[in-house]
């Protein structure tokens, strides 16, 4: 069966789980999280801008061209345009503080561009997706609505943020003892999900992980080189390249995952490609802060 046909094996149950979970891993990014981190686009506009160009702008033009040189399945071209429409994945501030990067500007991003991803992963992804002639058919034959997906992304990104701002500014006591124990937990949370979703598709994932592997390893290697070489082209400091770098190329997975399984109903070339995109940028985040860290 090709890959774009394939429906992945997940319950309403597990969606629902999956929609649990990363309210839980948003709500824990927001404990952190200070209004101030929002003025840093007033105070420090260049290196901000450049972090909103990169993530919302540079990478879905990549993406862009990846596709356009390597003409994947269309399923499979369309679960990276998503990917690339996603914000910043959650650990890219933990990875970035590895890393000796600019912390304060990587937590503002992912504050920022979090907030803006509510309208811009559904204009971009719309965008893009139906540039092609394979993902336009695919996306006509699923009958995606952008207004639909905004309204997902505000219940999914928005709230949890917002919620968990708010619970740090009135109880910040309480935050800083819960706030670690929170975080460590959704990501546990989430990688047994991941691994036992993988698991349950098992077979699927062995017949055609040779499809998604290297363009996930081509696709991530190009959001972290070219958040980096943007930022030095802007004449940034070296450790704001490094934070843009990181924001760029750590991406938020567990929503593109959330969003195939509500709107493509599993689509098999998608699925496959945002969960491996959510282990392997792991790997390589932590393989690049430590090559960092020794510099």
């Amino acid at each position: 069966m090709p890959i774009d046909e394939i429906r992945l094996n997940f319950s309403e149950d597990s969606l629902r789980v999956l929609n649990i979970c990363l309210g839980i891993i948003m709500f824990g990014v927001a404990l952190d999280l200070h209004w101030s981190d929002f003025k840093r686009l007033v105070s420090e506009p260049k290196s901000t801008l450049t972090g909103m160009a990169s993530q919302f702008l540079l990478l879905p033009f990549l993406t862009f061209l990846l596709i356009l040189i390597f003409n994947p399945n269309p399923s499979i071209a369309l679960g990276m345009f998503l990917v690339a429409a996603c914000p910043g994945g959650n650990i890219s501030n933990f990875i970035c503080q590895l890393a000796k990067g600019n912390v304060a500007l990587s937590v503002s991003l992912t504050a920022i561009t979090t907030m803006v991803a509510i309208f811009m992963t559904p204009l971009n992804f719309t965008f893009w997706g139906s540039i092609l002639p394979g993902t336009k058919a695919l996306m006509q034959e699923i009958s995606i609505n952008p207004i639909d997906m905004f309204k997902t992304i505000v219940i999914l990104l928005g709230l949890p943020l917002v919620l968990g701002m708010l619970f740090n500014y009135h109880f910040p006591k309480i935050t800083a003892r819960i706030k670690k124990p929170v975080k460590i937990a959704s990501i546990l949370f989430f990688a047994a999900f991941v691994i036992i979703a993988f698991s349950n598709n098992y077979d699927y994932f062995i017949k055609y992980i040779h499809l998604v592997a290297l363009m996930v390893l081509i696709h991530n290697a190009l959001g972290l080189t070219g958040g980096f070489l943007f930022a030095k082209l802007m004449k940034l400091p070296k450790i704001d390249a490094r934070s843009i770098s990181i924001e760029t190329g750590i991406q938020n997975s567990a929503l593109a995952l959330i969003l195939i399984f509500n709107f493509f109903d599993g689509k098999g070339g998608m699925a496959l490609i945002a969960a491996w995109w959510g282990i392997w940028h792991i790997l390589s985040g932590l393989t690049l802060a430590a090559f960092w860290s020794r510099k």
